[in-house]
């Protein structure tokens, strides 16, 4: 046992080394910006919110070093904020591109932070009803400092809403008022949801930490002793039973908080994924008196639904087709589930008798999630900035 812990702590310094080692990639959260399209009085209006923080990062806003940004630095460089802006954010209509006018800068509140929120009058070469307008939106800001980092687009036109996630696979969108049919929001929410899970590492990293001990069978021996699954049925019922308690878990609080009867702050839903991340892990490392790992989905699959919620509350979701739109996301977060885990499953099972697996995938790879989420949560509560 004494050998055992040894060798748990130096896998634990090693993971640590290699989490420090990725850059800041791995040491927070992505960031988020908002890119919403309205059209007041038929007048196209393009409105940015970018989180101050990542600002800062780029523009060095905090010129008397007290460690926070002051409206009064950010409106000082407004003219570098404005050019910049415009360079990472392209708008066209039909194919023609838009010109924006003028700026309004003024700052608002988001639910990790102060934004800087811009916003230009769009004119369009040939745009004459906003109704029937086929836009196609870029964007490539802070892409190149985060590659975590997304673009939520909103796009709320009289008759037609729409939305979508970008990022820097993903940096343009095309929308318009004919892509609004029933079978079409279904589709594209479908996409978002699929989109969704891809790009969120947490949830990722969630549910690979709940399925990596189904291919080993259970036993009172340390957790590198325990013996490989024999026969696939076991293991894949061990694995069928974490996903559907997940789906099952998180589509309740998504469409109650989407409906709106229930809607925690997200300042309490973020650490609590993250920390379902390290508690995930950790179990995998507590062997034979591990909690079961079902059970561990359906209870943190509530809190992760919560997550899925708040993205699809920023996304928004057009009023006429809510349950269409609704349906579409999250059978498309099950999509993107059913698609990690038929990648992660046959080499799991592939490598089950290799002290490899026993040693370096789930030894090492759990203390390195275990850590991962650890920094998340410093992150999400504030205690600590990467």
């Amino acid at each position: 046992m004494r050998a055992f812990f040894l060798t748990t702590l130096r896998q634990l310094a090693l993971a640590a080394a290699a989490i420090l080692m990725t850059g800041s990639a791995l040491a927070h959260s992505s960031s988020n910006s908002y890119l919403s399209l309205s059209a007041p009085a038929q007048q196209l209006m393009l409105r940015a919110d970018i989180n101050l923080r990542d600002l800062d990062l780029i523009f060095d806003l905090d010129e008397n070093r007290d460690s926070r940004v002051t409206w009064g630095e950010t409106q000082a460089r407004s003219s570098e904020l404005d050019a910049w802006l415009r360079q990472g954010i392209a708008l066209s209509e039909s194919g023609n591109a838009c010109t924006l006018g003028p700026f309004d800068l003024q700052a608002s509140v988001h639910a990790d932070g102060t934004y800087l929120s811009a916003e230009w009058p769009a004119n369009c070469p040939g745009l004459v009803d906003v109704t029937q307008a086929r836009i196609k939106l870029g964007y490539s800001l802070i892409f190149a400092q985060d590659n975590l980092h997304r673009a939520i687009v909103k796009v709320d036109l009289p008759d037609f809403q729409s939305s979508a996630i970008l990022s820097p696979d993903r940096p343009e969108t095309q929308m318009a008022k004919a892509d609004s049919s029933p079978i079409k929001v279904f589709a594209h929410y479908l996409v978002e949801g699929v989109w969704h899970i891809w790009i969120g590492i947490d949830h990722i990293v969630f549910l690979l930490s709940l399925l990596v001990l189904a291919p080993l069978l259970p036993s009172r021996q340390n957790l590198t002793q325990w013996r490989a699954v024999t026969q696939a049925r076991p293991a894949v019922m061990d694995v069928l039973a974490v996903v559907t308690a997940f789906t099952l878990a998180h589509s309740i609080t998504l469409g109650l908080s989407v409906l709106k009867w229930l809607e925690p702050p997200p300042d309490l839903i973020e650490p609590a994924i993250a920390m379902s991340v390290v508690i995930a892990a950790l179990n995998n490392l507590v062997g034979w008196s591990a909690l079961r790992r079902w059970q561990l989905a359906f209870v943190f699959g509530l809190v992760h639904g919560f997550g899925f919620a708040n993205v699809l509350l920023d996304l928004g979701l057009p009023a006429s087709s809510l349950a269409v739109a609704l349906g579409g996301f999250n059978v498309g977060v099950e999509l993107g589930q059913l698609a990690i885990v038929g990648v992660f499953f046959p080499i799991a099972w592939l490598l089950r008798h290799s002290w490899f697996y026993r040693w370096v995938v789930v030894t090492g790879g759990s203390l390195t999630v275990a850590l991962l989420g650890t920094l998340w949560t410093l992150e999400r509560t504030g205690l600590y900035k990467f």
